[in-house]
């Protein structure tokens, strides 16, 4: 059962924020994490997994030009994440890499979800970049170590080529997404952008013999007591290896208030 979400002063709101950014920072400071760095070299073309996703979509009531914008603020980002390499040991930390979304580094306002609303801010449509660098890494035998969603779901499953729940929010600093590399390899993030895609490859400087598979299970829609609708699902990645041994893991968990109607005719 999920709880009615409470609605706080804007205030509130903001000192909140700024509490966990301090946190974060402390934290990246003091924590004994062996951080990746944006240090780019060649490392041999074994590709691991690639992935693309549809930059401009069509969305009931938001601004095309907030999807024109969030072209620029992926491309900002992009420069500080393309080519990055992951050494054994190593942690990747999306916004330690990236920094700070603002006006200043030429961010634009872009779409962002606050408490179930489509809103606009500095830096919004990040969100496309951390859904694919997690999509890649559930492809890889990468470690998530951080990884956070959307309280609601807001938009229905229309053209969605990846289960519910397969991706990752960010909001500076402290919704963070976060790998860290437990083998003996060492792997290498690409991205780019086209006219209407966002791209994305891992590489590895050696070839991976296992083979990775997600599944969604127990996805199921429910009302809640107070009325709202919610939605429910586990994703599983399925590593296959050469022995034929399938090794299953729990990637997330997820539940989310839905901001659309259940198609519950379907259901008769």
């Amino acid at each position: 059962m999920l709880q009615k979400p409470i609605q706080r002063s804007s205030l509130r709101r903001y000192l909140g924020k700024e509490f966990f950014i301090i946190k974060r920072k402390l934290t990246w400071n003091f924590e004994r994490v062996k951080w990746a760095k944006q240090e780019r070299y060649e490392i041999a073309n074994k590709l691991i997994f690639k992935h693309q996703s549809l930059i401009r979509r069509p969305l009931k009531d938001v601004d095309m030009y907030l999807q024109e914008n969030k072209r620029t603020n992926l491309q900002l980002a992009i420069k500080k994440l393309n080519g990055v390499t992951l050494k054994p040991g190593e942690t990747l930390s999306f916004w330690r890499l990236v920094g700070r979304p603002c006006k200043g580094k030429g961010y634009l306002e872009g779409l962002v979800l606050h408490q179930g609303q489509i809103t606009k801010g500095i830096g919004g449509g990040l969100c496309q970049l951390g859904n694919l660098l997690f999509w890649m890494a559930a492809h890889s035998p990468l470690t998530i170590t951080e990884r956070h969603r959307h309280s609601f779901d807001v938009f229905p499953d229309i053209n969605r080529s990846v289960p519910f729940g397969a991706g990752a929010t960010l909001a500076y600093n402290y919704i963070d997404f976060q790998l860290r590399n437990e083998t003996m390899n060492t792997f290498q993030i690409r991205l780019w952008i086209d006219e209407h895609y966002l791209h994305g490859e891992l590489l590895s400087n050696e070839s991976i013999s296992s083979r990775f598979e997600i599944q969604e299970r127990e996805h199921i829609i429910q009302q809640e007591s107070w009325g709202a609708y919610s939605r429910h699902n586990l994703i599983i990645k399925l590593e296959h290896t050469p022995s034929g041994e399938v090794i299953e893991t729990k990637l997330v968990e997820n539940h989310a208030l839905m901001m659309y109607s259940p198609l519950l005719d379907q259901c008769k």
